[in-house]
């Protein structure tokens, strides 16, 4: 099937103008000041976000933007802010338990409390197939997730609950039971993948 010449030269038009900008778009502004997404959280950010916002933006940031002058304790129920040797707690969702992981192939740390300004994993931006299956047997999680920077991963969980957490990288699985209580950890860190 041919194109006619005034079909052939609108399509032409619309792809330049698309180009251009001008067809009903401006050209977006790539420069620093453009950029909505903060390059450093200061604590006095953190009194405008939700505990899960907080965490959210946290554990998103890139290793080299992430605070060094507070930090943030991931704890069963609440947040834990240090700064300027204070400490003040942000309560969680009564309903929710956040877990953050960091299954590893050659090496890791001790941890019972996720830090969202420190701790470190080796498998930043990497892929990690998670399963989450609580004691009936259903399917909390289910997905192939993007390590952070940081090389961690989190999901949000109801809170109280007994599951059996799986995840695979690259050919490699590990396996281990969670739980969601007050007295559990919210960091895992001996998920080692063989």
């Amino acid at each position: 099937m041919t194109t006619s010449a005034p079909a052939r030269m609108a399509g032409l038009l619309a792809v330049v103008l698309a180009l251009t900008g001008l067809a009903g778009c401006a050209a977006a502004d790539t420069s620093p000041a453009a950029d909505p997404r903060p390059t450093t959280v200061t604590v006095s950010d953190l009194a405008d976000m939700t505990p899960v916002e907080v965490v959210d933006t946290l554990e998103a940031l890139p290793v080299d933007e992430r605070p060094t002058d507070f930090t943030v304790s991931v704890r069963p129920d609440h947040l834990l802010i240090t700064a300027d040797g204070e400490e003040t707690e942000r309560a969680l969702p009564e309903d929710l338990f956040y877990l953050s992981l960091a299954p590893y192939v050659d090496g890791t740390h001790d941890c019972f409390f996720h830090s969202l300004t420190t701790c470190q994993g080796e498998l930043g931006g990497e892929l990690i197939e998670v399963t989450i299956t609580d004691a009936s047997g259903a399917t909390l999680v289910d997905e192939t997730l993007t390590a952070a920077d940081n090389g961690f991963v989190g999901v949000w969980l109801p809170r109280g609950i007994d599951a059996t957490l799986e995840v695979a990288y690259d050919g490699a699985r590990a396996t281990t039971p969670i739980s969601t209580g007050a007295d559990d950890p919210t960091c895992l860190t001996g998920l080692r993948l063989s």
